[in-house]
């Protein structure tokens, strides 16, 4: 009984609070988006700062979510303003509900077949603070003050690769908060 009621709670707010003490914040103070780097799906180092100047939209996902559909609406968004300048960056996280237990090949595979993903996708990650904690991860938490809470949890990164907003779960990529968002900061 006690699981089913943390599970709702997680899920109302499809959100967690960032750390934000003196020492994280320290750590992160000098560092923008576009400094990072992440390990595609397909092994290779990804240097975000050919993004530069670009408004990018991290999300982790899921494959076997009841928010998995989500991934038709991102490559709709990047096939709409992939040449205004928004990246999609898709992290694939097992973190909530082992929804996400196939290795690199089966997430490509999968995303491939089921929702014609072409945006970039990275090699697993997690997002929770820890030892293990994905760094880009870590500067998005501590850049919004929110990481996610469950799977299609979306961080949007602005073009000074400092500002970053976050969107929850239930935020759909169609949603007209988000594509106004995406819009206003395209302009910048």
């Amino acid at each position: 009984m006690r699981c089913l009621a943390f599970l709702s709670a997680l899920l109302a707010s499809c959100t967690r609070s960032a750390p934000t003490t003196p020492e994280i914040m320290d750590q992160w103070s000098n560092t923008n988006f576009f400094t990072m780097n992440a390990s595609s799906l397909e092994g290779e180092l990804v240097d975000f700062s050919t993004w530069k100047g670009k408004t990018v939209l991290v999300v982790n996902t899921a494959s076997e979510c009841g928010y998995t559909p989500q991934y038709a609406g991102l490559e709709s968004l990047w096939a709409k303003y992939r040449e205004e300048g928004l990246v999609i960056a898709g992290f694939p996280s097992n973190e909530f509900g082992g929804q996400e237990p196939g290795d690199s090949a089966t997430i490509r595979k999968f995303c491939s077949q089921e929702y014609g993903v072409s945006f970039p996708m990275f090699a697993k990650v997690e997002t929770a603070p820890g030892e293990n904690q994905s760094p880009v991860y870590g500067f998005l938490g501590t850049q919004s003050g929110k990481l996610p809470g469950w799977n299609f949890g979306k961080h949007l990164v602005s073009p000074d690769g400092r500002t970053v907003q976050f969107f929850s779960t239930r935020t759909a990529p169609d949603d007209s908060e988000l594509i106004a968002a995406i819009e206003a900061a395209i302009q910048q």
